[in-house]
């Protein structure tokens, strides 16, 4: 928790706001594109190869620990380009963010092994639903922090920036100090345990349920980042949105998560991961489609709260499918080979949302509302082909969406956790 709080804190100093930062050097459009892109095409590199490191290591925390303290070492140059770097200030920006994003790639993996194996996987969805509760409340405060700052040296938005990153260089050095306070759960799996290579994992995209679930993640990843990145470029380029309206509008999504992703998570754990993506990956498309509408400040909150409500349990039940469905032998790998795939996704969206907008039809005077028009029809198709080919992996009773959404929950499964504790000792 100490991990989540002061890493969530960083990113949300600098998440909403490393765009502002690139516009404040006259990023290009294009440019924009690349610094969405790229950093994650570094991140598809690494991450497979994220799996045979710890396991040569022997440690998952072995790895974990370190990568964690060069990625909080990473903000303080990209704090120090407005005055060292007098050209080319975009592409330095670019490339500190891809190592910063390389070392995030390296302990991802490893890191959502060793928490699976630290969970029981009855009590995930609650666990997950109230940590990811308690994080968006930092990262809501510490984004609000960041817009203040902003606002408060309009002047000299620079002194702003170099304080918002020496925030989150304090704030991951605090996470990892939490990190290298975690135990690693024993026993690990001994070295010569069969594993199954990234190549094969590959091979078997098509014939496998979590093969299928893959790809569908990835490819909806794809089509969320066709428009993703330029959302924020609309707002501060073309409507010319203050930046505490700007925060604003973004907090309304991470306000909504508060008061609903422990909600997800106890629908999750009883009715499965499965049937809480289906309704939220059925919402998703909308989203874009909606900023077609209007433009207004009140709506485009109206938007987020939307949005906040999908994507907090679509977020949060993408990773605890994947986790139900991977082998515990294999858990890393498969983590690794869906980072990298995701990774790669958000590279070519990026890329292709990035370079098309330029050249489309304009829609009430924007090219980025033909954008966000065109990734929310991609979305849509992305969801209709290829969810229904994936399985629940879990046992868990029928359920109706409407009970689902609307009915009372039983706490069964921390009945039944609770009850088991009294007889096995339970995992540091």
């Amino acid at each position: 928790m100490m991990d989540a709080i002061a890493g969530t804190a960083a990113f949300g100093l600098t998440g909403a706001f490393i765009t502002p930062y690139a516009l404040t050097m006259k990023a290009t459009t294009q440019q924009i594109g690349y610094l969405a892109s790229m950093p994650n095409f570094m991140n598809m590199l690494v991450s497979l190869l994220a799996p045979m490191i710890s396991e040569r290591a022997g440690s998952r925390k072995a790895l974990i620990v370190p990568t964690v303290f060069f990625q909080a070492i990473m903000f303080l140059p990209m704090l120090l380009i407005p005055y060292i770097f007098h050209t080319n200030q975009v592409w330095w920006l670019i490339t500190f963010c891809s190592l910063s994003t390389i070392a995030g790639g390296l302990s991802s993996s490893p890191w959502s092994s060793m928490m699976a194996d630290l969970l029981p996987s009855e009590l995930r969805g609650r666990y997950f639903g109230m940590r990811n509760r308690i994080t968006s409340i930092i990262g809501l405060l510490s984004s609000f922090a960041a817009a203040g700052l902003l606002q408060l040296f309009t002047g000299n938005t620079m002194m702003a920036f170099t304080i918002v990153f020496a925030g989150a260089t304090f704030g991951r050095l605090i996470s990892t100090y939490g990190l290298s306070q975690m135990t690693e759960p024993h026993p690990v799996l001994p070295r010569d345990t069969p594993r199954e290579s990234i190549p094969k994992i590959a091979g078997e995209l098509f014939s496998t349920n979590i093969g299928r679930f893959i790809l569908f993640a990835v490819f909806l990843n794809f089509a969320q980042n066709i428009d993703a990145p330029f959302f924020s470029v609309y707002m501060l380029r073309e409507l010319k949105i203050s930046y505490i309206n700007y925060q604003i509008i973004n907090a309304m999504m991470a306000v909504i998560s508060i008061f609903v992703v422990a909600w997800w998570g106890r629908r999750a754990d009883k009715a499965g991961n499965l049937k809480v993506l289906h309704i939220t990956a059925l919402m998703i498309p909308f989203i874009s489609m909606l900023w077609l509408v209007n433009s207004s400040v009140v709506w485009l909150c109206a938007i987020q709260v939307y949005a906040g409500f999908a994507w907090a349990g679509f977020n949060l039940c993408v990773g605890l499918f994947l986790w139900d469905a991977a082998p515990q032998e294999n858990r890393t790998r498969f983590v690794a080979f869906f980072g990298a795939m995701n990774a790669l996704a958000i590279t070519m969206g990026a890329l292709i949302g990035g370079n098309l907008s330029p050249h489309l039809f304009k829609i009430s005077g924007s090219y980025f509302l033909s954008l966000f028009l065109i990734a929310g029809i991609v979305k849509l198709l992305v969801v209709l082909g290829l969810f229904r080919r994936i399985s629940e992996v879990r046992e868990v009773p029928a359920e109706k969406t409407t009970e689902l959404l609307f009915g009372g929950l039983r706490p069964a499964a921390l009945a039944n956790w609770r009850r088991n504790l009294r007889h096995h000792k339970p995992h540091r």
